[in-house]
């Protein structure tokens, strides 16, 4: 028998929980026990009751749950006030970017507990299964928020994505073609605003230029049409990703200078550092700021903002592992399945991802 943990998240303005009451019945239904804080789900519409009437016990404190939990499911990494309460052996399982993070990189090397990263877990494909679901919720939101931060009264140059007849839409320029990047781009296109998506690989943009409309164009990415992209945005989506490491900087802070004034630069990788020089972390609470007269828009958990679809999107593909992981023991599970092995990013003091070590001089260890 495993005991699964469930603690609030604590984050800022972050609304998602880690567990469906239906992943509490799935594990207790197999002899696990399952401690939920109380409170956890409120922001995602789920009360108490609801995980009791499926099996959870509910305790008072994020301590009651770090205490007795072998396995502490989460959505958000643990925060400084979280880290005291993790323990030796004790497997954490939930969205680290550690690359975007020495400070907690070093505060779970020195826990000695098993960080186990949903950005990193592989699926059969070679995939990222959970890290697909948030990515798309991001792109999403990223054209809904950019809209709102072009509007003046936010600071931004006072445009309408899709323009009006005689009037030309926004130009939106999205870096990356990935999932983020791909979701970006269909939404901003469903705006009728003018898209150009700029990604590496040729094959990528080969699948994009046959899915996507009209309106949208996609760009070989090299720094030459970086720079003649951002002279025509009116907002830009930076959506890139390169697995378990620090995002690269596509946009220097002297690139700004090309940009309009009031432009709008959403970082949605801000998780992995993000991809602008300026960037660095906001909240949903104060989610911008300017340099340079360029609205920055870099929340660290956008997903948050709308907790209900997150959570159920996330949990969705999250509770499979959660049973593999809590039934056999995290050794085994990994053994029976290498894309778990790959989530392992911190086990026993040690990295034992390879990003990761190389982002701080590091050494690195495989799990296996």
């Amino acid at each position: 028998m495993s005991v699964v943990g469930v603690p609030s998240e604590i984050k800022s303005d972050e609304y998602r929980v880690a567990m469906l009451p239906v992943g509490v019945e799935e594990l207790t239904h197999r002899g696990h026990r399952v401690l939920v804080q109380s409170g956890a789900g409120v922001g995602s519409g789920i009360d108490d009751l609801q995980y009791q009437d499926h099996g959870a016990e509910i305790v008072p404190d994020a301590e009651s749950v770090f205490s007795q939990a072998d396995l502490i499911v989460k959505v958000k990494e643990p925060l400084p006030s979280e880290w005291p309460m993790i323990r030796p052996g004790q497997v954490i399982f939930t969205y680290f970017h550690f690359a975007a993070s020495r400070e907690l990189t070093q505060a779970m090397l020195s826990s000695r507990a098993t960080a186990v990263a949903y950005e990193t877990l592989r699926g059969r494909k070679g995939d990222l299964p959970l890290l697909t679901p948030m990515s798309e919720v991001a792109g999403r939101m990223s054209i809904q928020e950019g809209a709102k931060f072009l509007e003046r009264p936010q600071e931004g140059r006072g445009i309408l994505l899709g323009g009006v007849p005689g009037v030309l839409p926004a130009h939106i320029v999205v870096l990356g073609g990935g999932v983020v990047g791909k979701n970006a781009a269909q939404i901003a296109a469903g705006f009728q605003a003018d898209v150009a998506i700029l990604d590496i690989s040729v094959d990528r943009l080969r699948y994009l230029e046959d899915i996507m409309p009209a309106n949208v164009n996609t760009l070989f990415s090299d720094r030459h049409t970086i720079r003649e992209q951002l002279r025509q945005a009116d907002l830009v989506i930076g959506a890139v990703l390169v697995e378990g490491a620090r995002a690269p900087q596509l946009i220097t802070k002297e690139d700004l200078s090309l940009m309009k004034p009031g432009a709008v630069i959403v970082d949605v990788c801000i998780d992995q550092g993000g991809c602008t020089e300026t960037s660095r972390p906001t909240t949903h609470s104060q989610p911008t700021y300017i340099v340079d007269n360029i609205v920055h828009y870099c929340v660290t958990n956008m997903p948050g903002a709308v907790g209900r679809t997150s959570t159920y999107a996330l949990c969705n593909v999250t509770l499979p592992y959660v049973l593999q992981i809590a039934d056999n023991g995290l050794a085994s599970a990994a053994v029976n399945d290498p894309g778990i092995e790959h989530a392992i990013n911190i086990h026993d003091g040690t990295v034992r991802n390879q990003a990761v070590a190389t982002t701080f001089g590091l050494e690195y260890r495989p799990f296996v």
